[in-house]
């Protein structure tokens, strides 16, 4: 099984004319992405041909919706225009919107994801700053690499991009169910407490893997909700053990205030939750092999 994204999702990219949006179009159709258009109104009624798939290009999402029953749309749209694309999918009640760019304001995420709110959540958001989600075998919606694991039996929510990737390589002899990249930005769509309750609700995965960042409270709010909802092993990591205190690391979300935000704040959250937290991302993997072994 997976989360928000099978093998019967009807995906289209909205930036798919752009060089990054041809580049990751080609790699999701690839790794067996059902791709059925992308989306720009200066091209519509045009279509791509990559290594011999037509791609056809429309005017509007709710045009793409309409002639392909899309459910799901990448968005690969440069960051002064994201906020536009993304409440044009709002707009087109699409079921998901993975916004992969990078360097929104933001105040622009912001009103987007207050936009959806106000539109009743039809439309998923994840991200925006993120490299996407992949249900390994079955479909890929943004920029995670598809070849470096297989399917299986564990779920992953990361905030890091790099990080999910080399979880996924670390544990790639197990294999996972989904993986999910949540962004690292200050406002996000979907959060860790979201795909750890779809996780949970997954009867296909039997171990969590989490990984959170220094910055902000979303890996204590986490374990406040695994402790009270989750009931499948949860493993976790926190970058930023070694960042120098009273610096803005890396993510726009890698703030540390005091002792709140601290990586090892986060790990005592955690750990009283009942989370085993490695202090290397192979450290992690070893525990979740530990957890899945029994």
């Amino acid at each position: 099984m997976a989360i928000f994204l099978t093998k019967d999702s009807k995906v289209i990219v909205q930036g798919m004319t752009g060089a990054t949006g041809m580049k990751h179009t080609k790699l999701m159709l690839a790794d067996g992405t059902n791709i059925v258009g992308g989306v720009n109104p200066r091209k519509a009624g045009t279509s791509v041909d990559f290594d011999g798939t037509e791609v056809p290009v429309f005017g509007s999402v709710a045009e793409a919706m309409e002639k392909t029953g899309a459910d799901v749309t990448v968005v690969f749209v440069p960051p002064a225009f994201a906020k536009a694309a993304v409440v044009e999918a709002i707009d087109a009640e699409i079921g998901l919107a993975v916004v992969i760019t990078e360097g929104i304001a933001v105040h622009d995420s912001a009103a987007f994801w207050a936009y959806a709110g106000s539109k009743g959540n039809k439309t998923r958001i994840i991200g925006p700053n993120c490299p996407g989600l992949i249900t390994p075998g079955q479909s890929n919606a943004g920029i995670i690499p598809g070849d470096i694991t297989k399917p299986g039996r564990i779920g992953l929510v990361s905030k890091s991009g790099t990080l999910t990737y080399q979880m996924m390589y670390e544990l790639r002899d197990i294999g996972f169910s989904s993986a999910v990249g949540i962004g690292g930005d200050p406002v996000i769509g979907t959060t860790h407490i979201d795909a750890l309750a779809a996780f949970e609700a997954d009867p296909e995965t039997d171990l969590i893997v989490m990984i959170g960042e220094i910055g902000g409270d979303a890996e204590e709010r986490a374990a406040d909700f695994i402790k009270a909802n989750v009931t499948k092993p949860v493993v976790g990591y926190v970058a930023g053990f070694t960042a120098p205190e009273g610096k803005t690391m890396g993510h726009a979300g890698a703030i540390v205030s005091g002792s709140s935000g601290t990586a090892q704040a986060k790990k005592e959250a955690l750990e009283a939750a009942g989370v085993k937290v490695g202090k290397t991302p192979s450290e992690t993997a070893r525990l979740a092999r530990a957890a899945l072994a029994g």
